[in-house]
């Protein structure tokens, strides 16, 4: 089931495209449902409860136009539109929202593995003037892994979106709490949040980490955590009983970082964003890093 990627200190599950999780939110391409280092799994699901996985977030799954889909606006009510790495969806409000389960037409995939690597090309169809073709390889290394990505404008209309991972960790299933910080490579700029949820108090900012005095029962929410000036793309998740250090950077400077989690996951999130031309195409890529400390 699926395709597994694996070394002596990783074990990276990643599932196929019809596979698993088939929403309309997420990128189905390398969808990266479980990370595990030293027999210890470092991802969680969405929920508290493992009930629907296959209808949720889990592991490291990404998702490009959270704001809005790409051609929403122009299609007609009935008609269809673009989420990029899962196909068309159809139309039915006058406002896209990314939680909504939408009809889906999915794209063409196409998918390869290699001993190190598993590379899934994403088509999509040709409507309203938008089309692209997105490859995504993921590429195993000693002590981490790298997702890079490939992103065509094969269509006649520009191209503007934005892309994330959402980062669903939790470090052998301990709760979050007094055990997890993480560290940003920029300062935090509380003044310059545009929402902060953190209704018991238990998330403490410092000057550039965020950490837990308790276990919090409610969802918290920080963004952006870079406050309004573009940032080197990078955190680092240390669970200190733990010992692991758990981190990610990106190839791009990042215009918004956010930070989500609940009692059992932590998601700090870096967005990127992509503007291409008809004909144009662009690179970029994120890479993880699992240490003991």
């Amino acid at each position: 089931m699926g395709y597994i990627l694996q070394n002596s200190n990783l074990k990276i599950q990643i599932d196929a495209p019809f596979e698993c999780y088939q929403g309309s939110r997420f990128d189905w391409t390398g969808k990266i449902s479980e990370v595990i280092y030293h027999g210890i799994t470092l991802t969680r699901s969405e929920k508290p409860d493992s009930r629907n996985e296959d209808q949720i977030g889990k592991g490291l799954y990404n998702e490009f136009g959270i704001a809005t889909a790409l051609g929403f606006e122009e299609a007609e009510k009935g008609g269809w539109f673009h989420k990029i790495g899962v196909g068309l969806l159809k139309k039915d409000g006058d406002s896209y929202l990314f939680h909504k389960p939408y009809t889906i037409d999915p794209a063409h995939f196409d998918f390869l593995q290699g001993p190190d690597r598993v590379t899934v090309l994403c088509t999509s169809k040709d409507v309203n003037g938008y089309a692209y073709v997105l490859r995504k390889d993921i590429e195993l290394q000693e002590s981490g892994f790298a997702i890079h990505y490939h992103l065509v404008n094969t269509g006649e209309k520009e191209i503007h979106t934005s892309e994330y991972v959402h980062n669903f960790l939790g470090i052998d299933r301990d709760p979050i709490g007094p055990h997890y910080a993480v560290e940003f490579p920029f300062p935090l700029s509380p003044d310059l949040f545009e929402e902060t949820v953190n209704p018991e108090g238990k998330a403490v900012l410092g000057q550039n980490q965020v950490s837990f005095k308790a276990s919090p029962k409610d969802q918290f929410f920080f963004s952006p955590l870079n406050g309004n000036t573009r940032a080197e793309a990078g955190w680092t998740l240390t669970h200190r009983s733990q010992g692991i250090r758990l981190s990610e950077s990106g190839s791009f400077q990042t215009d918004k970082v956010n930070l989500w989690g609940w009692t059992h996951v932590i998601s700090p999130e870096l967005f990127h964003t992509i503007s291409l031309m008809p004909g144009q195409s662009t690179t970029w890529s994120r890479t993880y890093q699992v240490l003991s400390i």
